[in-house]
């Protein structure tokens, strides 16, 4: 597999984690700060889709970091897939990018994990936990990388990392 096509299955990764953790708000989510500095949800749906359009910014050779909201929660969820799927785009149409895969990753890729992980948190403390899951089963496919997601889960109740 090469570079960019590793990146495009990073990037269909990115997109079932984080629609797992995005969908299905419960009440008083969006708002939950759990600190003064702590962002909330709503701000990190806003920063998701920042670090993507910053990533599609990297992949045409610009280093455009432009922080903006959608101005609602659902907004901004939705700007953060579609421009999830714009980079998607560019990658697969196979031309020249403007900084490598590597930076494109490192960058906006690996940050937006670490927020995924964090809506997943809140979730948790919120009283609506992501389910677990074995994410090595899952079914990613590069190119997937809307909201629409694969429904076969393999899923599971409990914690899979407690001592048996």
């Amino acid at each position: 597999m090469g570079e960019v096509e590793f990146l495009r299955h990073a990037l269909a990764t990115l997109a079932y984690r984080a629609e797992k953790a995005l969908r299905e708000a419960p009440p008083g989510f969006v708002d939950l700060r759990l600190g003064e500095r702590a962002r909330t949800p709503a701000e990190l749906a806003a920063h998701l889709g920042d670090l993507m359009e910053w990533a599609e910014s990297l992949a045409a050779g610009r280093w455009d970091w432009k922080p903006a909201s959608a101005g609602s929660y659902e907004g901004d969820v939705a700007r953060f897939f579609a421009s999830l799927g714009r980079l998607d785009a560019t990658l697969a149409a196979g031309g020249a990018l403007g900084h490598s895969p590597q930076v494109i990753f490192q960058g906006p890729v690996a940050d937006a994990l670490t927020h995924v992980g964090q809506l997943a948190l809140l979730r948790g403390l919120a009283g609506a936990p992501v389910r677990p899951e074995s994410y090595a089963r899952a079914r990613i496919e590069p190119g997937r990388v809307g909201r629409d997601q694969s429904v076969e889960r393999r899923e599971f109740d409990g914690d899979a990392s407690a001592p048996r």
